[in-house]
């Protein structure tokens, strides 16, 4: 099964602007997107920001309280800032590994 790649949980284009409609029309979207992002009950970081982003530039266009941009705006730091700290302990874990496999112990 090592063969076997998921498909990642990310709204397309379509489903993102059938979300941004509802919102536009005053409904509730959250359980569209979370379905679509719950199928394999993970979501990435990456996926995380574009969404948040995307929330970002339609606030925007629709002239949203500066607080409530300024929200969404933190919220995009923070997943940065998390992906950063993931990049970090990975580099670190591979670094390990490889003085590891060499057989050269810091001690």
């Amino acid at each position: 099964m090592s063969g076997v790649k998921r498909k990642p949980n990310v709204l397309n284009v379509k489903q993102k602007l059938e979300i941004l409609q509802k919102l536009d029309n005053g409904e509730s979207a959250s359980t569209d997107a979370e379905n679509v992002l719950n199928e394999g009950n993970t979501i990435s970081h990456s996926a995380t920001l574009q969404s948040s982003e995307t929330l970002l530039y339609f606030m925007g266009q629709r002239g949203f309280d500066y607080g409530d941009i300024t929200a969404v705006r933190k919220i995009c730091v923070d997943i940065r800032q998390e992906m950063n700290k993931q990049q970090k302990q990975r580099l670190i874990t591979d670094f390990l590994k490889q003085i590891m496999l060499k057989g050269k112990f810091l001690v």
